[in-house]
């Protein structure tokens, strides 16, 4: 996370919107005192006792054999990123940076047994077919009997209860007018200049 925090966003409907519009998130986790790291895809989900992000993994990734006695973990969502070369800048004496907007959700993880995993498996396809609509979405009621429950043995499903959720949102806010400018002007049609186009810190 980045210290500054005038580039942190701590809005929480900021946040969600961000985790539900990429969703395949790393998960950083040192569960014996040794740092791993696993890409899943992933579900949020707002249960009675608080958020929670709720994903699968392989049962080879480095990380599963861990999850029975559960760990904490970090799972970082990167958006949109671009280097900032200092060329574009009005003033002069500046250095190159990088713009980008992330969000951090960190708490415990837990195994989900299999009714869970299968509900996770579930609603990811629907989260994710929807965007493709008007394609008809997939469903596993399309699959040979059988076939699903067969390949579900490959992995595991797991959830972080969500303890802390922040993000942060590095668009050139420390960056007068006309050197912002510059750079939405230097990025071209690169989604951080839209973002910093609308002002979106």
């Amino acid at each position: 996370m980045h210290p500054a925090r005038l580039f942190h966003v701590a809005d929480e409907g900021r946040l969600l919107a961000q985790l539900a519009e990429r969703p395949f998130v790393t998960i950083a986790a040192a569960p014996d005192g040794r740092p791993r790291v696993a890409h899943a895809p992933a579900v949020v989900r707002r249960l009675d006792h608080g958020l929670a992000v709720d994903f699968h993994l392989s049962r080879g990734n480095a990380l599963a054999p861990f999850l029975a006695e559960g760990f904490r973990a970090v799972a970082v969502s990167l958006g949109p990123e671009a280097y900032i070369s200092p060329d574009w800048y009005e003033s002069a004496d500046q250095v190159p940076t990088w713009n980008y907007v992330s969000v951090e959700a960190e708490g415990p993880v837990t195994i989900l047994d299999e009714p869970g995993l299968i509900a996770q498996v579930d609603a990811l396809s629907a989260q994710e077919e929807a965007r493709l609509l008007p394609k008809r979405p997939w469903t596993r009621a399309k699959m040979t009997p059988g076939v699903f429950e067969k390949m579900v043995r490959g992995i595991v499903g797991a959830r972080l209860a969500v303890e802390r959720l922040e993000g942060i949102s590095k668009l050139g806010q420390n960056k007068n007018a006309a050197d912002r400018a510059g750079a939405v002007a230097g990025l071209g049609d690169h989604p951080i200049a839209r973002l910093m186009e609308n002002g979106t810190d």
